[in-house]
């Protein structure tokens, strides 16, 4: 008598997927300090493949990537260099107001006494308030963003050896198209969200910045266009990255003129944000990429768990890779991109080309 075929029940599928999701994060979570660097060299070296292509019409190969890799360094080093330029000069900065801040814990414990605050209460505020110790917080803060570039050689010599190898990847891919049709299509498409992604946040950073800049000269905060600059840097960290770039002037407002500079500065960065970040720019990326503004935000705080604050930065393009290797270059899960994007199945990322499911 025959036996019929055993059929896996569906929640064992799903079970076992989750528990080897479980391992293969926290495996990579355990070696972020290698895998970040290196997901951060491939990002770049995606980036910077237009430009290899336009090179390579007009110079051979091997000056066209020293060429390309002469942009990358220039590009990562005037990045890190203004990282490193903003925490040393609001570090400066913050050195000259101690007088200032004396005078506001005073002010502020006078309020308090005259709220009908506790003693005891009021001494533990006055004793939590140490300007050394809200300087070093801030300083901890900025310098996690430094610390993205810790890896600087490391980095650069990722991105020399993809790009060396870039100029036939290409091939390799077509090569493939017959066999794994799908999961080129998916590749290229990541590649291509990636550009798209970083080229449509490169644009909204400096609109943002700049009238940033502006509002804070206007205002009277000191070294206004260094804290415009901070806001371009990270603007590339999605939804939040506002956040950090408002610290500095935020705090020397305070310092500067009291409370009414500093909610100014505040309101200023959060209209700003909430009009052209996470209004325009989330729907701009959202349609270029495929991701809803959710997924987006969920993956900022998943990758910075996995990689820390190269994977804040790396959220969306990893995201994006994610996307491409589970979801598009599987036929049979093609349904699940509109889903993804929050959009009609007609108009989600790359939807037009995507095979027809078997």
């Amino acid at each position: 008598m025959a036996t019929a075929d055993y059929i896996i029940p569906r929640a064992s599928i799903v079970l076992a997927t989750m528990a080897a999701a479980v391992i293969v994060l926290s495996g990579a979570h355990a070696v972020r300090d290698i895998l970040g660097p290196v997901l951060l060299a491939l990002v770049v070296a995606i980036t910077a493949q237009p430009l290899r292509q336009w090179l390579n019409s007009y110079l051979p190969s091997a000056l066209a990537a020293t060429a390309c890799i002469v942009a990358i360094v220039l590009v990562l080093g005037g990045l890190a260099l203004s990282i490193l330029l903003a925490i040393a000069r609001f570090g400066s900065l913050l050195g000259d107001y101690q007088e200032q801040f004396q005078t506001l814990i005073l002010g502020t414990v006078e309020r308090l006494k005259d709220l009908g605050v506790s003693e005891e209460a009021i001494a533990q505020v006055a004793s939590s308030l140490d300007f050394g110790k809200l300087a070093a917080f801030f300083l901890d803060v900025l310098g996690g963003l430094a610390g993205t570039m810790s890896s600087f050689a490391f980095v650069l010599a990722l991105c020399l050896f993809m790009t060396i190898d870039a100029s036939g990847f290409g091939k390799h891919l077509e090569r493939l198209r017959d066999e794994r049709g799908p999961l080129v299509t998916a590749l290229m498409e990541f590649g291509q969200g990636t550009r798209r992604y970083l080229w449509v946040s490169t644009v909204f950073g400096l609109i943002v910045a700049v009238l940033d800049a502006i509002a804070l000269q206007l205002l009277g905060v000191p070294a206004p266009w260094l804290w415009g600059l901070l806001a371009f840097l990270t603007n590339y960290i999605p939804n939040v990255g506002f956040i950090i770039g408002l610290i500095p002037p935020a705090i020397l407002g305070l310092l500067e003129d009291g409370p009414g500079m500093m909610i100014a500065v505040i309101a200023i960065y959060s209209v700003l944000n909430i009009v052209i970040q996470s209004g325009i720019q989330n729907k701009v990326v959202g349609d270029s990429v495929g991701l809803s503004v959710t997924i987006t935000f969920v993956s900022l705080v998943f990758w910075s768990w996995i990689l820390g604050p190269i994977g804040a930065i790396l959220a969306v393009p990893l995201s994006l890779l994610v996307k491409a290797l589970f979801v598009d270059a599987d036929p049979g899960n093609r349904w699940l991109s509109p889903v993804i994007a929050n959009s009609d199945p007609g108009t989600a990322s790359g939807a037009e080309t995507a095979p027809r499911p078997a």
